[in-house]
């Protein structure tokens, strides 16, 4: 119960843990909730079978200070609560039952035994659950002491076993003792059987201990040591059994890989861009200080457990020796070792490998590491760089100088043309390349002439293009990704000192016909621009990257394996390494970090929720009654087809019903309102830029505009080339107060700030490309404060999205990125709760 509502555990854990009520009982509540939070993370769980006979997880086994602090927990239990032990363990096991239980869990599983929601029939696996979780509740805890025989060198080893008291962590005792005097109460003897048994099902070698009278001590061949070094002691630890091996032998043999790069090569471009490759071997130390090739010799030879290395005996693990006998691993391509040395990390036989990086290629991995500072303008140069942008112009000049490149991922309108232009000119190497969506060939060009006047600029692009004298002229060619694709020989037959990819997400597809096209274009560097480096997956990011800096983040199949699926499953050190190797090559700043652009008027954004007229909310039942039938008798591709049919079909009867029926008439909230935001709007003087994916409902609201006297223009994907620049240019001067645009087409690459206001007609439900969107109105020369207004049709499908993007913008940003694609695998039940109308009165 919580404020006398009566809740699930699942629906009231998050407002017991957000509660700020002082009340004891709550407190007290709260605390345990989060205890048990923390258990289940740490993997605390065991299954487990109910007196009716559901199967059943619970906590444990439980560390001996974290059953002391239950321990006090419990005994803080208000005193108006009874039973506080057997209540708080019930409230511990009730967590630990329901978070592993979801559809994906079932699923991932191939089971609905302790996976599904609700409880499974689970009689058959009694007997298997009672033993797992044997001794869960004993007052005891079981380890194995291993005493070595006198020297070292000769005898037996022996394990003797240890009993531990949870009641009092300090008091511990040989099991001979416990077994003599009777110590740690009645249940201990059986509970020290039970915990053995768990520990002889992991490893057979202390089966013997079972048979004895007192299983008190089990001797050990070298054999056995070996093995248990190798992978039993984790096992066994696994199960509650811990090892503790004498002190002289505590294990301070470590081995990590080490890149010998030889001398610092002359040129770093061809360096990086050759053939050669680098030694690579295995370095082992003992307590930090590195063994000599002697001793590696020694330890390598070696075939017992037990070494001896500098005056003192070493523990060795069979797998350290195996390196010291086999001590050179495959050579690494020079990319492959940059990478290594900037992660600190590499996979050897698909285990992680710490990498130790000498000499110059460990003062390359400073220099690149080290944040970029501001470099002088370079001569020619008719602009005046803001300090991030001189800053990003010496970041730009140091990859693209070792042969590489990178991505410069800045938010829209922070001046990435302008950097670029400057990068060309202290470079002069050579012609550069730049290759873009049509829409920004007149923006390119305008900006070279403005910014570097005289340098060469022409277009590849048209009937008449020409590539004559490109290499003696050391300008800018300007090309499209569709010139591109269609005829790349002419681009690819020149050796380019700079190849830029402007708007690289367009080429995030690396199977694609551009992304193809674009790798057979040579060049000395590449540079990817984009403000959406990761709009969908990480695979994206790949696609990007292993264009403009190949080889760095291996193939997709290795990228996934080694950094994309640890990181979606939420794993932070592989994001933390991920994040050193792509630092250097990946430079990312927006427009609110500080000192970016301070300049930078204010941006409002809000949801401006309308109602559904009547014929919109009579057509969007009908449709979900009609769709969700068909959903419902089918599967497979099928079924997702029918979602997202279900869902475009929902968005365009929020937006008006004629867009949906395809023919005149009715009315629209949306419509409604935007007229009232346009009739404020424009009595202000305002301009304004209303955003669609849906080129129909940009025609009706351009019909309609007109129709009420209000100038209108249109831009769309079908918009010609010259068009498109005199559409923006007209706006930009003045002469139309709203523009109508295609959210795909025109989400990027424009400078529209004549506007003052943007209004997403309807929602993309992709916070990346709708921030894009915005930014065409919001990006730097922009002087006057920005509102944004994302129409949202209430009670409907879009109110439900509008509530996730704004609520779980993380989790949008990971699942929702995919637009209606990554709605296709719900539930019916989740999709019919989803799609339902339902009243907000």
């Amino acid at each position: 119960m919580l404020g006398g509502r009566r809740l699930s555990l699942v629906d009231g854990l998050p407002e017991l843990l957000a509660g700020t009520d002082p009340d004891p009982s709550r407190v007290f509540w709260a605390t345990a909730a989060t205890a048990a939070l923390r258990l289940v993370a740490a993997g605390r769980l065991l299954p487990g079978v109910t007196e009716a006979g559901h199967d059943a997880w619970r906590v444990g086994p439980l560390e001996p200070a974290e059953a002391a602090w239950l321990r006090d927990l419990a005994a803080a239990m208000p005193v108006d609560e009874r039973a506080p032990g057997p209540l708080l363990r019930a409230f511990l096991d009730a967590v630990a039952d329901t978070l592993p239980r979801t559809p994906a869990a079932a699923k991932a599983a191939g089971t609905r035994l302790f996976a599904a929601v609700a409880p499974q029939r689970a009689e058959s696996v009694r007997d298997w659950a009672g033993e797992l979780a044997a001794g869960l509740d004993s007052g005891i805890r079981v380890s194995l002491r291993v005493e070595a025989p006198e020297g070292f060198d000769a005898g037996r080893f022996h394990a003797v076993v240890q009993v531990h008291s949870l009641a009092e962590p300090g008091q511990v005792a040989d099991a001979a003792q416990l077994w003599e005097t009777g110590r740690f109460g009645p249940r201990a003897r059986i509970d020290v059987v039970l915990a053995l048994r768990r520990g002889a099902q992991v490893w057979p070698a202390l089966s013997p201990l079972l048979t004895s009278a007192v299983p008190d001590e089990l001797a050990l061949g070298e054999d056995d040591v070996t093995e248990l070094v190798a992978a039993a002691a984790p096992r066994l630890a696994a199960v509650g059994i811990d090892v503790h091996w004498p002190a002289e032998l505590a294990g301070s043999l470590t081995a990590r890989a080490v890149v010998n790069a030889g001398d610092a090569p002359g040129d770093l471009p061809s360096f990086f861009g050759g053939g050669r490759a680098l030694a690579f071997d295995w370095q082992l130390a003992l307590g930090g200080e590195v063994l000599t090739a002697a001793e590696l010799d020694a330890l390598a030879e070696a075939r017992r457990p037990v070494v001896r290395l500098r005056d003192r005996w070493v523990l060795v693990d069979p797998a350290l020796a195996a390196k010291a006998r086999e001590r050179t691993l495959k050579p690494l391509t020079p990319v492959d070792a940059l990478g290594a040395a900037l992660t600190g990390t590499t996979e050897v036989d698909g285990e992680p490998v710490e990498v130790v990086t000498e000499g110059w290629l460990a003062r390359l991995r400073e220099r690149l590491s080290a944040p970029p500072e501001p470099q002088a303008p370079p001569a020619g140069l008719a602009a005046t760089l803001r300090d991030y942008q001189l800053r990003g112009v010496q970041w730009l000049a140091t990859v693209t100088g070792l042969g590489l490149g990178g991505c410069l991922a800045d938010d829209m309108g922070l001046g990435k043309t302008v950097t670029l232009i400057a990068l060309h000119l202290h470079r002069a190497s050579g012609p550069t390349l730049v290759v873009c969506p049509a829409s920004l060939l007149g923006n390119w060009e305008r900006e070279i002439r403005r910014f570097a006047p005289g340098v060469p600029v022409r277009r590849f692009h048209g009937s008449a293009r020409s590539l004559d004298d490109v290499d003696d002229a050391a300008g800018f060619v300007l090309t499209t990704y569709g010139t591109l694709r269609t005829d790349p020989a002419p681009l690819a037959g020149v050796r380019w000192g700079l190849l830029v990819a402007d708007e690289a997400q367009h080429v995030k597809n690396h199977r694609s016909g551009t992304a193809k096209a674009l790798r057979l274009v040579p060049a000395a560097a590449r540079v990817a621009l984009t403000g959406t480096p990761v709009e969908n997956t990480l695979s994206e990011l790949w696609a990007i990257l292993d264009w403009s800096a190949p080889g760095l983040l291996g193939s997709l199949s290795e990228f996934r394996t080694r950094w994309a699926k640890p990181i979606e499953a939420g794993d932070p050190a592989a994001a933390e390494r991920l994040s050193r190797l792509l630092r250097p090559f990946l430079l990312r700043r927006r427009k609110s970090d500080p000192g970016i652009a301070p300049e930078l008027p204010a941006k409002t954004e809000t949801d401006r929720p309308v109602a559904l007229s009547p014929e919109q909310a009579a057509l969007y039942e009908a449709v979900v009654r009609e769709m969700m039938a068909g959903i419902a008798a089918s599967d497979g591709i099928t079924r997702r087809g029918r979602i997202v049919k279900l869902l475009t079909a929902l968005k365009q009867i929020c937006n008006h019903p004629a867009q949906y029926l395809k023919e005149p008439g009715g009315r629209s909230g949306k419509l409604e309102l935007l007229d009232e935001l346009l009739d404020t709007i424009l009595a202000e003087g305002g301009a304004v830029l209303v955003f669609t994916q849906y080129v129909a409902m940009a025609r009706l609201l351009e019909q309609h505009l007109a129709a009420r006297g209000i100038g209108t223009q249109l831009l769309h994907g079908g918009t010609p080339v010259a068009r498109r620049e005199e559409l923006v240019e007209r706006f930009q001067a003045g002469e139309v107060p709203v523009f109508l645009l295609s959210l795909k087409a025109a989400g990027t690459g424009l400078n529209l700030t004549r506007a003052d206001h943007v209004v997403h007609f309807d929602r993309w439900w992709n916070p990346a490309v709708e921030d894009q969107a915005t930014d065409r109105a919001y990006r730097i020369g922009q002087t006057r404060p920005v509102q944004v207004h994302r129409l949202v049709a209430e009670g409907t499908v879009e109110d439900r999205i509008a509530a996730m993007l704004r609520e779980k913008r993380a989790l949008a940003d990971a699942v929702l990125a995919g637009g209606e694609a990554a709605l296709t695998e719900l539930s019916d039940t989740e999709l019919a709760e989803l799609v339902e109308l339902r009243s907000r009165g």
